[in-house]
């Protein structure tokens, strides 16, 4: 439906934990017409990429802020005008008068999956303004100190703050309003501007305190090297993308978080390559779904997580926290190796072999194709990665914190193998087997532990009962 008056196109909010958007590309040009949820532009965040929809029909009057710039949710980016209406009625539409509530909602969270759209956010989610109350700043400035937007401290940015020991008030912000944004407070630190921040004023430091606390290891929110080497000939340089950025951080977090460990166990999957040719067919011509490895290993996966609780928990502080729920997170490879991205199926435990094969297609097809909101890459409990699909025969995967394991699934190879039949004897026969490798947190599964779900899970693919799904 056309629309009578200029409507604002703002930075959507797309979910609680996401709070800003990089524009990647703008799909129309000043004076070109639109429809209302015809994609207008591409936005990049840490979690996600995706295309929003322009909110209304009219003509793109006005473009705010470019290809490249890094704005918060709530802001103004451009201006869609009633068809026919000159250009200049929409020149003097004033900026919103919500410019703090957009800021206080800047970089609720960290890195790990990457999409979004215009849809504005679900009535549970709290607003900005919630979000900011219920999680303030580790480090919040002074009331009153005249200082404008730079004032506000975003909980990722009091949180990086917090950890590299560094005051705010001495970054200097290019946000709104001089507000320091995450950006800020990590090439401050990159620049080594951390290490001159001076202790609090009530326990000051000794004359020759120790340069001990200075040597840990670099924190994961530092992704770029403090002074990058200048490109030499025959290199080419180009600016990692808020996607890149959210995996570099999360995987190198959960290194410093989670004892990592991996373990791997080799199936024979006869049965599992047989039940597969028996269902492909139906599954293809009476419910139009491809069937794939996959959904079948996903499957006894599941069933096996419930008999190995722990698999499926959290460590939180010093408790346990077990999950009565699978949320299976599917690890989806984007074209190019342009990112990655780990979409998640909710209640998966309540899903059959058909069900959980169409929500991995579907999502699959969502995370390629841009169409993945911010929540469909959180909540997840398990993941499973699938580089077996490339030729892939062995790995040790990184696990998504806070989870405490993965799964990565390996490609099925025929080869030759010692079988033994029912009255002993052995033999050497062609079958396809698979490695499937286990990577897990050893503060909380220890090794047996992890066998154990292994051999379980094993024992499930390798007497595969069709009619148990």
């Amino acid at each position: 439906m056309a629309t009578e008056t200029a409507v604002d196109v703002v930075m959507p909010q797309m979910g609680v934990s996401v709070s800003e958007g990089t524009i990647t590309k703008w799909l129309k040009s000043v004076g070109e017409e639109i429809s209302a949820d015809e994609p207008l532009l591409e936005i990049s965040t840490d979690k996600v990429d995706t295309e929003v929809p322009s909110p209304a029909t009219g003509t793109l009057q006005e473009i705010l802020s470019q290809e490249g710039e890094t704005v918060a949710v709530g802001t103004k980016i451009a201006v869609i005008s009633p068809e026919g209406a000159p250009a200049a009625e929409a020149a003097d539409v004033p900026e919103p008068a919500t410019a703090q509530a957009a800021a206080e909602s800047e970089d609720a969270s960290g890195a790990e999956g990457e999409t979004a759209t215009a849809e504005p956010a679900q009535e549970a989610e709290p607003g900005p303004a919630e979000t900011a109350e219920a999680r303030p700043s580790p480090q919040p400035p002074p009331a009153g100190d005249g200082r404008g937007d730079k004032a506000f401290v975003s909980p990722v940015v009091g949180r990086i703050a917090a950890e590299h020991s560094v005051d705010v008030t001495q970054v200097e912000g290019t946000g709104r309003g001089g507000r320091v944004t995450k950006k800020d407070i990590l090439a401050f630190i990159d620049s080594g501007g951390a290490k001159e921040t001076p202790a609090p004023a009530q326990e000051p430091a000794p004359p020759e305190a120790p340069a001990k606390p200075a040597e840990r290891a670099p924190e994961p929110a530092t992704v770029q090297a403090a002074t990058p080497a200048a490109p030499q000939a025959g290199e080419t340089v180009e600016p990692m993308t808020p996607m890149r950025k959210g995996i570099a951080e999360h995987m190198r977090r959960s290194l410093d978080t989670a004892a990592h460990v991996t373990t791997t166990f080799e199936v024979d999957m006869a049965r599992v390559v047989a039940a597969r040719e028996k269902l492909k067919r139906e599954f293809q011509e009476k419910h139009g779904v491809k069937l794939t490895y996959l959904p079948l290993i996903a499957r006894a996966t599941i069933d096996t997580i419930g008999d190995w609780p722990w698999m499926n928990a959290e460590v939180r502080g010093d408790s346990i926290v077990v999950k009565q729920y699978v949320n299976l997170g599917i690890a989806v490879a984007l074209e190019g190796g342009k990112g990655l991205i780990v979409p998640v199926i909710k209640s998966t435990e309540g899903l059959n072999l058909l069900g959980l094969t169409r929500a991995i297609i579907a999502i699959a097809d969502r995370a390629r194709s841009k169409k993945l909101l911010p929540d469909d890459v959180q909540g997840g409990t398990f993941t499973i990665t699938n580089p077996g699909g490339f030729g892939a025969i062995h790995g040790t995967p990184i696990i998504s914190q806070p989870q405490v394991a993965i799964l990565d699934v390996e490609a099925l190879v025929k080869r030759p193998v010692v079988v033994t039949d029912d009255d002993g004897n052995d033999s050497i026969a062609i079958r396809p087997m698979m490695n499937l490798c286990l990577s897990y947190d050893h503060r909380l599964v220890d090794g047996a532990y992890a066998a154990q779900f292994m051999r379980d899970l094993r024992e499930r693919l390798q007497t595969w009962d069709e009619s148990a799904y």
